[in-house]
């Protein structure tokens, strides 16, 4: 660490050269230009904002450097405004553009020049002051080699704290750069903001900020990687600083007295406390799965070998964890516990409830959170500032457009630069060509209709954001997914073939149903479908063309119908015309009928083979779910289920016991919304696993499966046979109220039911076609006069000429001092 980096604790200067508002009352003392300057000591640092007498621009600024004000004096850091008035003579006065930046000097010496739109609010201010004057202290890296040779120069001397955060000035970043202020000179801070890297070191849920403490302290042998700690709170002040405390605290204490007499660091912090209880027979291995256990439960609780032979109190024979929570007044509990595995989910099960209860009394303290109306444009108003890679896609405009379709296969993205949803969506765009770098032969295109509006109407593009893809030969195909990454991933990476594929020959067929053939698709599609057919079976054959286009990227679909198909037919017991479904995942081949089958039905038979026996559950594809009307027969479980348990839900679906439920699993690991639907139906978080049965569309009732009973074939039949005769007593019965969109147009639920749901009605495939790119400026004017009768609740491109566009800034720009009013 620089020797430096303790004078910035010292005495850091925060002056603020800015006019006074006579509207909002002052916190700080006002300067003029002299005397700021004249203000300014070497080794302190300074911020210092130019802008003109009585500039309305700047009201929403200086409150935001108000409130800083307190936070940063916390720090030692004092806070002053200068008014910069027209008789003053000054550098940092003139140009109507120099008042768009703030200037951090250290003394008289300039060390940095910030955009003022980068001080967006109270946490960008204060992180990018710290970042600046930390810039020494603080690595920030971009590249998985540049953290491995940080690492490098660290083992044996000193530990790491590495972070992520989605972009500067971000509330996570402001916590990130307090905690370095503090711990700067014991640990060496790193920070990243590319997701690349976060996913590199192999973390999950890369959508959030990260934070993670590398031990390479403890490292003696260059050749070892750091061990790491991951916080699994989010990144808070409080919460980095009571991380960083428990790392500093022992690994593992020995004691010999009274669980409930002992107290540590742990329990000051608010953290449970494990007791490994040991006698000399097995001191070794209880240690060893003691030290194991510390490990795991690293920042969570602190872990005790509890000496039995030396205990002067009494302790039940078959005891072999003791587990002692925060609050007071608590008496111990003596458990049995004879797998490692259970005693990490009792102390996070038992430890969830209190860190939630704790965030939402934080949230309840705290009303002047920024927090947008709309969940989509709170995304998109905290990740303004994050870079993305547009480089990796072709900007179009009306000049290029046309030429770059035609020559290429090609994605392209229709949106609008001032649309939330649209630059939300951006960002899964932009993931997406990250991802298909250097390995697709799809152009990933872009084009902003703000911009651009006479293209996107000849495209026909009626709503905001819409992705189309461009094959020559072929008319485009719109995209009416999800609206993220993995969905769109899916749709690009199935349309690489046209589909459904014609098979000709017997071996490519097997080919094709074991998963050979295209064996780079199987992550997107587990399943394949074959259709069969002899060679007259022409209207059939149409039919099942049909369907293969309408379900053009989310299934494979193949078609053999040459004279040997008999050969197949007999191998697979199929009657023509008939389906060959290949589950690659079960390895099995089944066949169905598909005499006097229309293509709704074919697309209802595959949509339905899309779905899995017992499937884990997850945001996006409960709706998929959800539309079979069923009761959900729902097995919760703290990460993995039990081999067991899935043998018995499998067994009883092969024998038909549960044909009139929907068995499935949530993982609460990987959907951590679970928890919450648990305390939905127990107000408290139950022991796991546990199974529960949900009557979501008649009556709303929900009936747990006794916890005192093991889950076999024998005592669940037994319990849904009582559930039919009504002789169970259901635990909570949900509300009907409905739940709707804070706006019609982020209706997203519809859209993922419009993703999944093949209408019975509707003539045009889910990935529709589209009109040629060349047709006639006739047929582009009657699908406009169809467009107005689509419903309201979809966006509509209805003010695309400049001088509406601008009414729509002008209306959103009202929206937000309004906005700001009521904060005053």
């Amino acid at each position: 660490m620089s020797s430096h980096f303790n004078v910035f604790r010292i005495g850091i200067s925060f002056i603020l050269m800015c006019i006074f508002n006579k509207s909002t009352e002052d916190s700080v003392p006002e300067l003029s230009p002299q005397k700021y300057f004249n203000t300014l000591q070497p080794g302190k640092a300074s911020l210092a904002y130019f802008c003109q007498v009585d500039s309305p621009s700047t009201s929403v600024l200086l409150e935001e450097l108000n409130e800083a004000a307190g936070p940063l004096q916390d720090y030692g850091i004092s806070v002053a405004k200068v008014n910069c008035a027209k008789e003053e003579i000054s550098g940092y006065c003139g140009k109507e553009k120099d008042l768009m930046k703030a200037y951090l000097f250290r003394g008289n010496i300039l060390l940095r020049e910030f955009p003022t739109d980068t001080l967006f609010d109270v946490n960008a201010i204060i992180a990018h002051v710290l970042f600046a004057l930390l810039f020494n202290e603080v690595k920030y890296i971009t590249i998985l080699e540049d953290l491995q040779n940080i690492q490098n120069a660290l083992k044996g001397k000193a530990n790491m704290v590495f972070s992520y955060v989605r972009a500067i000035g971000t509330p996570e970043h402001r916590a990130v750069m307090e905690a370095a202020f503090v711990y700067g000179t014991t640990y060496q801070f790193v920070l990243t903001t590319e997701i690349a890297l976060l996913e590199s070191i192999g973390s999950d849920n890369i959508e959030l900020a990260h934070l993670y403490f590398f031990h390479c302290k403890l490292v003696s042998d260059s050749t070892q990687q750091c061990r790491r700690t991951r916080m699994e709170q989010s990144l808070t002040t409080l919460n980095i600083h009571l991380f960083v405390k428990t790392m500093k605290a022992p690994l593992l204490t020995e004691v010999a007295e009274d669980p409930q007499q002992v107290s540590t660091v742990h329990l000051q912090l608010g953290l449970p406390l494990v007791f490994i209880v040991s006698q000399q027979a097995t001191y070794e291995a209880d240690r060893r799965t003691a030290e194991w256990v510390a490990w795991r439960l690293l920042g969570k609780a602190g872990v005790l070998l509890l000496l039995r032979d030396s205990l002067k109190v009494n302790i039940p024979q078959h005891t072999n964890v003791v587990f002692k929570r925060a609050e007071k007044e608590v008496p111990v509990e003596f458990l049995e516990l004879h797998d490692v595995n259970l005693i990490i989910s009792h102390v996070e099960n038992n430890m969830h409830i209190e860190e939630t209860q704790e965030d939402e009394d934080d949230d309840m303290e705290d009303p002047d959170m920024d927090i947008q109306d709309d969940e989509v444009a709170e995304t998109v108003y905290r990740d303004r500032k994050r870079q993305l890679s547009l480089e990796l896609t072709v900007e179009l405009t009306e000049e290029t457009f046309n030429a770059t379709v035609m020559a290429s296969d090609s994605i392209v993205l229709f949106y609008a630069g001032w649309h939330a949803v649209s630059m939300a969506f951006l960002q899964s765009y932009i993931d997406v060509a990250v991802k298909l770098k250097d390995t697709s032969t799809m152009l990933l295109t872009r084009i902003n209709c703000a911009d651009w509006s006479d293209v996107c109407t000849k495209q026909n593009v009626t709503e905001f954001p819409t992705v189309k893809m461009y094959k020559k030969g072929e008319n485009p195909v719109s995209y009416v997914g999800m609206l993220g990454t993995e969905g769109l991933l899916k749709f690009i990476q199935l349309n690489r073939i046209s589909y459904p594929v014609n098979i000709t020959l017997i071996q490519e067929a097997e080919e094709y149903l074991s998963g050979e053939l295209y064996k780079d698709l199987l992550t997107y599609s587990s399943v394949s479908v074959l259709g069969l057919f002899s060679p007259t079976m022409a209207t059939a054959k149409e039919d099942f063309t049909e369907a293969g286009n309408y379900l053009k990227g989310s299934v494979i679909t193949g078609i053999y119908s040459e004279e040997d198909v008999w050969i197949l037919s007999n191998k697979y017991a199929a009657t023509l015309p008939a389906l060959l479904l290949a589950r690659h995942k079960e390895g099995k081949i089944e066949s169905i009928p598909l005499a006097n089958t229309h293509v709704q039905d074919m697309v209802q038979i595959i949509t339905d083979a899309l779905l899995e026996t017992f499937p884990e559950i997850t945001v996006e594809n409960l709706p998929t779910y959800l539309r079979l009307q069923k009761p959900l027969l729902i097995l919760f479980s703290d990460g993995s289920i039990n081999p067991q348990y899935r043998k018995v839900i499998l067994t009883l679906v092969k024998q038909k016991h549960l044909d009139s439920l929907t068995p499935c699993w949530l993982n609460l690991k990987n959907t951590p919304v679970g928890r919450g639907i648990l305390r939905a139906y127990f107000g408290s978080l139950p022991s796991l696993p546990l199974l529960v049965l949900v009557n979501l569309h008649s009556g709303g009732h929900v009936f747990a499966f006794p916890s005192n009973q093991s889950i076999t074939e024998q005592s669940l039949v037994l319990w849904l046979k009582k559930l039919e005769a009504g002789l169970e007593n259901h635990i909570t019965i949900l509300s009907a109220q409905e739940w709707k969109p804070p706006l019609p147009a982020y209706d997203f639920l519809s859209m993922m039911d419009a993703a999944t749901v093949p209408h019975p009605t509707r003539k045009e495939p889910e990935y529709k076609k589209e009109t040629d790119v060349q047709e006639s400026d006739k047929e582009q004017h009657e699908d406009k006069s169809a467009v107005r009768k689509e419903p309201v609740e979809t966006l509509r491109i209805k003010h695309w000429n400049k001088s509406n566009w601008f009414k729509e800034t002008e209306k959103s720009l009202k929206r937000d001092k309004e906005l700001c009013s009521k904060v005053r």
